[in-house]
């Protein structure tokens, strides 16, 4: 089945330059493009996408605070923030409101196909420069909890935290992918918490890798 995107982009040139580039890719399906984010909640509810593009930088209501309104009561869609920030407080931000993947506008042309691909597989996208940024605040926190992870766990945590899919982490560590999943689901138990982007969020906040 073809995934289905819908996109939130107040810039007209620009939502319409995605419009096109997105109607000449046979891999999915725009539902809707928006110019506001006033009402996303209740647009992802009638909609139904399998996908999101958020951008961050909104009139009223910016991507952030409506991907914690969709994230209220919907849990599965995957959203990506396309934004020209490439500042830590707005890709923290991004994450701990439950964004699944952060791409900047000017690597949108070439690497928006191959991110939504990546979520859709269970990735978190993210661009070069902002996978960096997170890896370089795990690295730089403090005061750290203990939730006993091993080192395989770790390393798949810091490889999810860059924005790899199962089939990357596999590959990445020699081990199948059924396997990563099993390590996944005993990180979600350790750290308490029930999907991907929770378990990002906390690496980044505590010193976990």
């Amino acid at each position: 089945m073809i995934p289905t995107l819908l996109l939130f982009e107040d810039n007209d040139r620009l939502r319409e330059s995605l419009v096109n580039l997105m109607s000449l890719n046979s891999e999915f399906e725009l539902l809707a493009a928006f110019a506001h984010c006033r009402e996303a909640e209740k647009q992802v509810m009638s909609f139904r996408p399998d996908i999101v593009l958020m951008d961050i930088d909104m009139p009223e209501r910016n991507g952030i605070e409506a991907v914690r309104h969709i994230r209220k009561t919907n849990q599965k869609v995957q959203i990506i923030m396309i934004t020209v920030f490439d500042d830590n407080s707005h890709v923290l931000d991004a994450i701990k409101a439950g964004a699944n993947g952060y791409l900047l506008k000017k690597h949108i042309s070439d690497k928006l196909s191959s991110s939504i691909r990546e979520v859709i597989e269970g990735g978190a996208p993210m661009s070069p420069s902002i996978a960096r940024m997170i890896i370089g605040n795990m690295r730089d926190a403090t005061g750290g909890k203990d939730y006993s992870l091993s080192k395989r766990e770790k390393d798949i945590l810091q490889s999810l935290s860059q924005g790899n899919s199962f089939k990357m982490i596999a590959a990445e560590l020699y081990i199948s992918v059924e396997t990563v999943r099993t390590h996944i689901k005993s990180i979600y138990e350790k750290l308490q918490v029930h999907s991907q982007t929770e378990a990002v969020s906390k690496a980044i906040n505590e010193r976990l890798v």
